[in-house]
C-alpha cells in the first residue's frame, strides 16, 4: 500500500541537505558556542552563520534573531515577555479568538496577573478584517499579537494592513509566523512588526528549535534566566546542531518560494477541486483566496473528523482533523468554532497541507483513496447523499 503524507501543517520532513548540514555538529565539532576555545568559536561560528540564514530569510539584521526552542517558547516569549516589560504604560492586549494556543494560553495566563485581553472574533471565513482590530485598541493597548497564517485553515491574517498604523501609535506588534515561513513571503519591514515567532519543523527543518524576531528597541522581558545568552533574551546553551539545521532550512525555504506558490498550489487547487466534484455535500472551511497555497480544510456532511482520519490512516493517507497540539482531545476545533461553523460541520471538518516535497503520485493516490472511504463510512452511519 502506497502511503501519502498530506498533513505538513503538524510537521515536515526533514530536507536531506539540512541533515547533512547538521551532523557534523553532533559528533566532530560539537563544542558548546560560548567557549572561547578552538571547538567553541567553530559551533559560534555556524551558529551566527545560522543567524544570518534566517534573518534573510524575514529581511531583518542578524542581532535581531533570538533562537528558541521552538513555536511555542517563541510566541510564549514574545506575549508574555512583551507584556511585563510594558506592564507600567498599560495592561491591554488585543488578539484573536482562532489564535495557536500558544498565543491563547499566554493571554489567559496574564490575564490571572491583572491584564485584560480583547479576542477578536473572526468572520465565517475565517478572517479578520483590520478595522476590527483598529476598533479594538485603545489607549492602554501595549500588544497585538494576530498570526500570518491560520494552522488550521490557511487564511492570512491582516498584519500588512494593520501592523503600520499600529506602529504609528506605538504598539508593540506581535505575530505568529509558524505556518507562514517558506510558504509565502514574509517581511518584517513591510509588516512593521516587533516580534514574530518562526518553527523549524514546519518548512523542513528538525524539530525543537525556532526563533523569535526582536525588533531592535523592543521592550521584552525573558522567560528563560540563565548565563546571558542571546542578548541575555533566552538563557540556556545553544543547541547548535538544530540551530544549523534551522538555518539552512530558511536558506532552502527562500529558494523554494516561487515552487509554494506555483506548483504546490496547483497541486492542492487539483486535489481540492477534485474532492468536492467527487464528493457530495462537501464544503470548504476558510477564504478561498486569501490563503496559504498548501492547505485546505473541508467538511465532508455526514462523517466525523477523528473517524475519517483514521480510516484513511488504515488506507495509508495521513491528514489531520486540526491542529497537532490537539492530538487525542474530543473537543472541536477552536478554529472552526470562533468562525462560527454550524456543529456538524465543525465535526466533519479535516485539514489537508501538502509541502514542495508532495508529488503528483500522491494527490492521485490521495484522490482515489478519499471519496472511497468518505462514502463508507456514511453507508456506515446510515446517511444517504444524492
Amino acid at each position: 500500500m502506497p502511503r501519502v503524507y498530506l498533513d505538513n501543517n503538524a510537521t515536515t520532513a526533514v530536507d536531506r541537505l539540512v541533515l547533512e548540514e547538521m551532523q557534523p555538529f553532533f559528533l566532530e565539532r560539537f563544542g558548546n558556542p560560548s567557549s572561547i576555545h578552538a571547538y567553541g568559536q567553530e559551533a559560534r561560528r555556524a551558529v551566527e552563520e545560522a543567524r544570518e540564514r534566517v534573518a534573510s530569510l524575514i529581511s531583518c539584521e542578524p542581532p535581531e534573531i533570538v533562537f528558541t526552542s521552538g513555536g511555542t517558547e517563541a510566541d510564549n516569549a514574545a506575549v508574555i515577555g512583551a507584556a511585563r516589560a510594558l506592564g507600567g504604560r498599560g495592561r491591554h492586549i488585543v488578539t484573536c479568538m482562532a489564535e495557536h494556543p500558544a498565543v491563547l494560553r499566554a493571554c489567559e495566563f496574564l490575564e490571572t496577573q491583572g491584564y485584560e485581553v480583547s479576542y477578536l472574533q473572526p468572520g465565517t471565513d475565517g478572517a479578520i478584517s483590520p478595522e476590527a482590530v483598529l476598533t479594538a485598541v485603545r489607549d492602554d493597548t501595549i500588544l497585538v499579537s494576530l498570526m500570518a497564517a491560520n494552522n488550521e485553515t490557511g487564511v492570512l491574517g491582516p498584519i500588512a494592513e494593520v501592523g503600520p498604523k499600529l506602529k504609528e501609535r506605538g504598539i508593540v506588534v506581535h505575530t505568529d509566523a509558524v505556518q507562514a515561513i517558506g510558504k509565502v513571503p514574509v517581511h518584517v519591514e513591510d509588516w512593521q512588526v516587533d516580534l514574530l515567532s518562526l518553527s523549524a519543523h514546519k518548512f523542513h527543518g528538525p524539530k525543537g528549535v525556532g526563533a523569535l524576531y526582536v525588533r531592535r528597541g523592543t521592550p521584552l522581558a525573558p522567560l528563560l534566566l540563565g548565563g546571558g545568552q542571546e542578548r541575555g533574551l533566552r538563557g540556556g546553551t545553544l543547541n547548535t546542531p538544530g540551530i544549523v539545521g534551522l538555518g539552512k532550512a530558511a536558506e532552502l525555504a527562500g529558494r523554494y518560494l516561487p515552487e509554494m506558490e506555483g506548483r504546490v498550489r496547483s497541486l492542492r487547487d487539483g486535489l481540492e477541486e477534485g474532492l468536492i466534484s467527487r464528493i457530495v455535500d462537501t464544503q470548504r472551511n476558510g477564504h478561498p483566496e486569501n490563503r496559504l497555497p498548501h492547505v485546505m480544510n473541508l467538511s465532508f456532511s455526514g462523517v466525523h473528523g477523528e473517524a475519517l482520519t483514521i480510516s484513511l490512516d488504515l488506507q495509508g493517507v495521513a491528514v489531520s482533523t486540526g491542529a497537532a497540539c490537539h492530538s487525542g482531545s474530543v473537543a472541536p476545533s477552536h478554529v472552526l468554532v470562533a468562525m462560527g461553523l454550524p456543529a456538524d460541520r465543525v465535526q466533519g471538518a479535516l485539514r489537508i497541507s501538502l509541502s514542495r516535497l508532495t508529488t503528483p503520485k500522491e494527490i492521485d493516490t490521495a484522490l482515489a483513496v478519499i471519496p472511497g472511504v468518505v462514502h463508507r463510512l456514511r453507508e456506515a452511519a446510515g446517511v444517504r447523499f444524492f
